[in-house]
């Protein structure tokens, strides 16, 4: 089965010395990229096109359903929003990797039954995947039971966050200290409840604290491969400075999905690494 690996965002002005300054070259060396655009706006007709014509058919857009309906409507009465978001992605619709559900902290077990109906509501053409936040859903307990049930039985994956290197990091740097207060601190539960499970890996600013806490990682996606189709995307507090950890994780990765193209030759190389 096939690993797909990206980063929450394609466009970077810290990557042009890289050779990334559009979606095309950034589709050159990942195949797939989370869409965290759609979680606050909705793009234009010609912003889709756009992005369409700038990939390829083995490329994979895993778009955010937006705030008004995950955090505004809390997902009831949200039937015009929703048409107007899949109607606005369906040139993407032959790439779309997953949609998934980002929801608040203030989302709680007593509203899984407003989960279950816009689950259910869905079109069944697309993968889907929701990410929780509330602390009962990480406590083993009856709630965090149901969520995983309600989420297997639907083939909906349950979006891994992975926040601990950020949070065990000892860095003061402005991104660093901005991303231990916006990153929830949660554990990982690594649990796959669909076809398509996602792992958020937030690195920290550095490699050396980031590295070991991935090693879980390389086991646990090794053993989804057999019966799924991982993603996992890679961020850094700081996501201009991102490639530092991509460059030292590759070699891994790459004994995961050996058709991993060869990382580029980056200029100034030892003045960055």
């Amino acid at each position: 089965m096939t690993l797909r690996i990206g980063l929450p965002q394609w466009q970077h002005p810290h990557w042009k010395q890289f050779g990334l300054e559009t979606l095309a070259d950034y589709a050159q060396l990942f195949d797939c990229v989370e869409g965290n655009t759609t979680l606050y706006a909705l793009p234009k007709p010609e912003v889709v096109q756009r992005w369409y014509d700038m990939t390829h058919d083995d490329f994979r857009f895993c778009f955010k359903f937006p705030a008004s309906i995950s955090h505004q409507a809390a997902l009831r009465q949200c039937d015009d929003l929703l048409a107007e978001f899949f109607r606005l992605l369906d040139p993407l619709a032959n790439r779309i990797g997953q949609y998934w559900l980002q929801l608040p902290s203030t989302f709680a077990p007593a509203q899984l039954h407003d989960l279950w109906q816009f689950l259910d509501s869905l079109p069944r053409r697309f993968s889907y995947g929701v990410e929780v936040r509330h602390a009962a859903f990480f406590a083993k307990g009856e709630a965090e039971r149901a969520l995983n049930r309600g989420l297997q039985q639907r083939g909906v994956n349950r979006v891994i966050l992975d926040s601990r290197p950020v949070h065990a990091s000892q860095s003061q740097t402005a991104a660093a200290i901005e991303a231990r207060r916006k990153k929830p601190r949660v554990p990982p539960h690594a649990v796959r409840t669909g076809q398509q499970p996602m792992v958020r890996f937030i690195g920290s600013d550095s490699v050396t604290e980031s590295l070991p806490l991935f090693q879980p990682w390389q086991s646990k996606l090794a053993e989804w491969q057999v019966e799924s189709d991982p993603l996992l995307f890679i961020h850094t507090p700081d996501m201009g400075e991102v490639f530092p950890l991509i460059q030292a994780l590759w070699p891994q990765l790459q004994q995961l999905e050996p058709c991993l193209p060869a990382l580029p030759v980056w200029p100034q190389q030892s003045s960055l690494f």
